[in-house]
């Protein structure tokens, strides 16, 4: 390739970032990329901080100087999603894999049943590790009408009224679908994997008994997991319950019954204020939205290079896979993407091709230097 190819991208992605320490775009899908302002403050306060004389991740987790980083963590937290009181909020080791487990040990009645949705990846995971304690019933699949993934509707989902609860992963970062509604489930609890989209735009907390998400997407880095759990659903669990997958031991410890991932929680403490002063969800909603859909309508109005096979009212905001036409192409886009400081575009193992998740900590400025430089891909192979 020759040098020069992608000169003026390059010069572009270096005019753009003359004020910031970027040296690249990182579209990875999580760990992802953290707002640079959080960096720059965590880096200032590494190895004082707030003048204790000790690093943040020296501080006694039961000590008065970390109860002000858990608690105003929380408090933000609860005022970005407008949690009502009736919410417990804790801050938990073993990311949202770890619920996996937590919510079948911990919600199945004496019936042990409970309803799943199936829309990918995440999602059946959940299903085979609640199979390990109870009946799982797939209420409804991901569909495919025309060769593009489509979430049903949920007149066709087939729910047990009796089931403990009704489990959903709202967006799959893989497969690159996500729910633009909240199913109805009545009586029967709901419970979300909001990994990759929470605080991604406004949701009504109340309609949930259980949101749970992965900090490493939208919160902050790896390691910690925010659950959000409401009153009635705090019971004794499943009498072979390990206790540190016992929702109720960290209720009443407030997520202090053993050493929590004290740096974890504060990394995401400092995201949650950095999005306070950003505008808080709604802002972040509007910005998400103009990014996605400008990079859907590069791709669309472009079929002879690109390929997104997911039906419009499926697509996610937060990942956006794509393929080329021409596979053997691939990689080059990879490598040329990358040498012009656009990281991490490369698809799941899984699913291979390209992904870009562009979460909350993701410039809109950045979407439109991937944009440009697609178009500067097709001018060069036209």
């Amino acid at each position: 390739m020759p040098d020069d190819v992608y000169a003026d991208i390059k010069n572009a992605n270096q005019s753009l970032r003359k004020h910031t320490m970027r040296k690249v775009w990182n579209f990875n899908a999580g760990p992802a990329m953290l707002p640079e302002e959080v960096l720059t403050q965590a880096q200032a306060e590494m190895l004082d901080w707030h003048g204790t004389g000790m690093s943040i991740m020296e501080l006694g987790h039961r000590g008065p100087e970390f109860k002000i980083v858990a608690d105003q963590a929380e408090a933000d937290l609860r005022e970005l999603m407008d949690i009502p009181k009736n919410y417990h909020v804790l801050f938990l080791p073993g990311g949202a894999t770890a619920q996996f487990a937590m919510v079948p040990l911990n919600l199945f009645s004496k019936d042990h049943h409970a309803d799943y949705i199936d829309t990918g990846i995440w999602s059946k995971k959940a299903i085979d590790e609640a199979k390990r304690y109870g009946d799982v019933n797939i209420a409804a699949k991901l569909e495919i009408h025309n060769d593009l993934l489509q979430i049903p509707t949920q007149e066709k989902w087939s729910l047990n009224p009796q089931s403990a609860y009704v489990h959903y992963t709202p967006n799959e970062t893989i497969e690159g679908v996500q729910f633009h509604w909240v199913p109805k489930t009545g009586d029967v609890p709901l419970v979300a994997d909001m990994s990759s989209m929470i605080l991604a735009q406004p949701i009504d907390v109340s309609q949930y008994g259980i949101i749970y998400a992965g900090a490493q997407k939208n919160i902050g880095q790896a390691g910690i997991a925010v659950v959000i759990i409401r009153d009635d659903l705090i019971n004794d669990p499943l009498s072979h319950t390990p206790t540190l997958y016992n929702y109720k031991i960290h209720v009443e410890n407030k997520s202090f019954y053993n050493t929590p991932p004290t740096y974890s929680w504060y990394i995401a403490g400092l995201v949650l204020a950095w999005m306070k002063k950003q505008g808080g969800v709604k802002k972040f909603a509007e910005i998400n939205k103009r990014k996605s859909q400008k990079l859907y309508a590069m791709i669309d109005s472009h079929k002879d290079f690109f390929i997104n096979a997911i039906h419009h009212d499926s697509r996610s905001i937060m990942n956006i896979p794509f393929n080329l036409t021409s596979p053997e192409l691939t990689q080059e886009f990879l490598d040329s993407a990358t040498a012009a400081g656009l990281t991490n575009l490369k698809g799941h193992r899984l699913s291979g091709g390209v992904r870009a998740s562009i979460y909350n900590a993701m410039p809109e400025e950045a979407v439109d230097t991937l944009i440009d430089f697609m178009k500067e891909f097709i001018r060069t192979r036209g």
